[in-house]
């Protein structure tokens, strides 16, 4: 951010020009034992609850009450067809096509259903890497497609963890696991790294070959698949529904 300052009153007076501040007002904000509103930082956890939940939610038990299965297609917000409701705005805030992105399932699910289609492993590149503090079902897929595809997570399945005493990751540590692995790394899952903290002290030296290498076994994934859980852990209530993209090209 051009003329950052790490001040309060620099910090108040940005959020007084935000053109988005107003939506702050839409959520509930919990409050302390003095009844002071929480500086909430735990989005990517559980989103705060928008003030329009109740009636969405009431709408639907609704629905269901007056309606019962025909509820599918004859409800305010049919259900069937429920994710194509959300293909424009979804499509907007991830500066994508609408017929590239769906929501739909969780991410558990999209993510067998995106590496069955796309995860082509060779005796050569099939090792994936994770952070080490992954959430356990996202562990337990990418587990599970590397023993689909006959090997073995405990050799395969690569991490990048903290130094000993530290709780944060440093991308020299990231940098030393591609050149030592880079040749044998199918691809790249590092998706809580925001959460687990990233110590960014340090200016990557020039790519070498082992890198390139790295770079273009990831293309499979990186150009023609994406995967996001806004609605899952991104300001997010429990069980919210997951989301993909799968790039067009040309």
């Amino acid at each position: 951010m051009p003329g950052f300052k790490p001040h309060l009153e620099f910090a108040r007076s940005v959020d007084q020009k935000d053109v988005l501040r107003s939506y702050r007002n839409t959520f509930y904000i919990p409050k302390d034992v003095s009844g002071n509103e929480c500086l909430y930082f735990t989005g990517n956890s559980l989103g705060l609850q928008p003030k329009t939940t109740k009636a969405a939610i009431e709408q639907e038990l609704l629905d269901w009450a007056t309606l019962g299965v025909q509820g599918h297609l004859k409800a305010k917000n049919p259900w069937m067809p429920y994710h194509e409701f959300l293909t424009g705005s979804m499509a907007k805030i991830v500066g994508a096509k609408p017929i590239e992105v769906v929501v739909m399932n969780t991410l558990t699910a999209n993510l067998h259903f995106l590496m069955a289609s796309f995860y082509s492993p060779t005796a050569k590149r099939h090792k994936i890497l994770i952070e080490s503090d992954a959430f356990p079902s996202d562990r337990y897929a990418v587990q599970s497609q590397l023993e689909f595809h006959g090997y073995d997570p405990n050799a395969c399945l690569l991490e990048w963890v903290p130094r000993a005493g530290e709780t944060l990751l440093h991308l020299q540590d990231l940098e030393a696991i591609l050149d030592e692995y880079g040749e044998e790394l199918f691809q790249r899952k590092l998706e809580n790294a925001e959460s687990s903290g990233i110590i960014f002290n340090y200016e990557f030296r020039t790519i070498e070959n082992k890198w390139f290498d790295v770079l273009i076994g990831f293309l499979p994934l990186i150009i023609l698949v994406g995967l996001w859980i806004f609605f899952m852990r991104r300001m997010s209530g429990g069980a919210g529904a997951g989301g993909s993209q799968i790039f067009s090209i040309g």
